[in-house]
């Protein structure tokens, strides 16, 4: 009794569904029915987003270290030696708060200018670039600063009140750089329309953080210099 054997069918890769060719599984090209790929990419955080609520923690706790070793110090030194603290510090401030409310104002009409609605709306850019100048501003304030304390004779190893206002004013003056860079970064990728939302959201995160952190270290040193 013969016996027939079918030949199974070619199949042309080529004409494999992307999923069955990625290699990993198909989960590299899983599309929803609806061809939405957005609703896909809010299952996972992107690395953007990851990063900086790393790097927020990592400085929460330097500062905490400080602040703790501020505190400690103070309470079992005898030659502790309180003094003023400039009074441009406050106008800093006033620049740092500032700047948080023109990088929201940017924020929100990067929002509107990459979702299409561009017609009468400028460039959000400007409000990028103000952000930029302020924070260039606060910085240049806090030279002023320290130019201040040192034509008064108090320097990073005068005292150690005066080693920690410079260590924690210039730690904060660094880490606000680091903001600055990131907002030069978004302002080029916002340029050549290749700015993706999760990028702005981590830099105005961490610029929100440094103004808040900032706060906090004015009333730290208010209280114990």
């Amino acid at each position: 009794m013969a016996t027939t054997i079918h030949e199974p069918p070619k199949i042309d890769p080529h004409r494999l569904p992307d999923q069955m060719r990625s290699g990993n599984g198909g989960w590299r090209n899983l599309v929803p029915a609806d061809g939405d790929l957005r609703v896909t990419q809010e299952y996972s955080p992107p690395p953007s987003s990851t990063g900086i609520w790393v790097a927020l923690f990592a400085i929460t706790m330097m500062f905490a270290a400080f602040s703790s070793a501020l505190i400690v110090r103070k309470g079992s030194s005898l030659d502790w030696q309180t003094f003023s603290l400039p009074s441009i510090l406050y106008f800093n401030t006033l620049i740092l708060l500032a700047s948080g409310v023109t990088l929201e104002v940017a924020r929100r009409r990067v929002a509107t200018f990459m979702g299409g609605m561009k017609t009468g709306i400028a460039s959000p850019a400007r409000w990028l670039y103000i952000t930029l100048f302020l924070g260039l501003l606060f910085v240049a304030g806090q030279c002023a600063a320290w130019s201040q304390l040192r034509a008064e004779g108090l320097y990073l190893a005068t005292n150690p009140s005066s080693s920690f206002f410079y260590v924690l004013t210039v730690t904060h003056a660094l880490h606000v750089l680091g903001g600055l860079g990131g907002l030069i970064y978004v302002i080029r990728k916002l340029s050549k329309s290749a700015l993706r939302r999760n990028q702005l959201v981590a830099t105005a995160r961490y610029w929100h953080f440094m103004g808040i952190l900032w706060l906090y270290l004015l009333l730290l040193l208010w209280m114990k210099l």
